[in-house]
């Protein structure tokens, strides 16, 4: 057992907790220099035309959630579950810091630095690294952290695409829905559903504009990484798999092909569609709204047979103790010291420009 006192920070997006907070929380997002990439005075007047315009759609979206979003609830629920997960480490305080709205990371710094930490280990939710999410995370933390005199060491997991917990867990989630279909596992080759095509498994990811990846950013190959892995784990084999990508905003050409136009395309194809978020681990309104109300309605729309959406991976005890493993090898000193990835080396091969890996 370690007799170290051990901080870890989860790190995720956030979401307004009221029907008010939505208008300043887009704000938030959409002044970040990793969002809106141009210079500070534009980037801050262009996110407040955004956020005005976006508002009422965007509260219309968390009304269908209850007024606000549950991200915050569901990201805390796995804080409690790692706390336990990592009893045999000793003292470990597992805090949460969300990018755009609270609890944010100055509040997750002065609670890390009221723990006294010998060590503070930095888990991102997002287990694909992007320069957008990870990277804005790790930089808005160590401001927070400066700002707080927290001068622990610390170790930030920049990503962990591959991990075996999370793989399990996703594969868990779209195994039981080719089971709810009644895809027989054998035969491993060749159509098993009655009347029907093979259905199609689509992995959802976040969109990102190709811009972006062309700058360098591995989150697109890191997706691919993790759709490997959990076909790789998967009992199933009987479906047409696709990896596409949702929530585009903007004129931008973003990465594709999106999840809509493959929705429309297996209605055209009358094959039924299994949705498998493969970059959220919790539900929000990406899952809860567009992924179960408006996809849903556009499958309807389209002729689509039937339409089944995987669960996020949340408390799923493979997922959890795959984040543990992951802990316990940064705290060990296993996956190297600075930035480092789950895989105990620099992930990214090195035309990746945004890669932050130290190793």
């Amino acid at each position: 057992m370690s007799a170290e006192r051990i901080a870890v920070v989860l790190f995720n997006l956030g979401g307004p907790d009221s029907l008010p907070a939505v208008k300043p929380f887009l704000r938030n997002l959409f002044s970040d220099p990793a969002i809106i990439r141009l210079p500070g005075p534009i980037r801050w007047l262009l996110a407040r035309v955004i956020a005005a315009r976006r508002a009422a759609t965007a509260r219309e979206i968390y009304r269908q959630m209850g007024g606000r979003s549950p991200i915050v609830p569901e990201t805390e629920a796995q804080a409690r579950a790692l706390t336990v997960a990592l009893k045999d480490l000793g003292e470990v305080e597992v805090v949460i810091a969300m990018r755009y709205w609270a609890p944010r990371a100055a509040e997750a710094a002065a609670a890390v630095k009221q723990f006294r930490p010998d060590r503070v280990v930095l888990l991102p939710l997002y287990p694909q690294f992007s320069t957008t999410t990870t990277a804005s995370s790790f930089d808005d933390w160590f401001k927070a952290a400066g700002a707080a005199g927290l001068a622990a060491k610390t170790i930030s997991v920049c990503c962990y695409p591959e991990q075996p917990g999370l793989a399990e867990a996703l594969a868990w989630g779209c195994d039981n829905a080719l089971d709810e279909l009644g895809i027989s596992v054998q035969p491993r080759l060749g159509p098993a559903l009655r009347g029907t095509r093979r259905p199609r498994l689509l992995f959802s990811a976040h969109g990102l504009p190709e811009k972006i990846i062309a700058a360098g950013d591995p989150y697109q190959a890191q997706v691919e990484a993790t759709v490997d892995a959990v076909r790789g784990a998967m009992q199933h084999t009987n479906y047409d798999p696709v990896i596409c990508y949702q929530s585009r905003v903007g004129p931008m050409k973003w990465l594709g092909p999106s999840t809509d136009a493959e929705i429309e395309r297996a209605g055209r194809d009358k094959v039924p569609v299994i949705v498998a978020p493969v970059a959220f681990v919790s539900e929000h309104s990406e899952t809860l709204v567009e992924l179960d109300i408006e996809y849903r309605h556009l499958a309807e729309q389209s002729g689509v047979p039937r339409y089944l959406r995987v669960p996020t991976v949340g408390v799923t005890q493979p997922f959890i103790d795959g984040l543990a493993d992951v802990v316990r090898g940064a705290v060990a000193g296993k996956l190297g010291r600075g930035v480092v990835s789950a895989c105990a080396r620099r992930w990214c091969p090195a035309h990746f420009a945004g890669c932050r890996c130290s190793t």
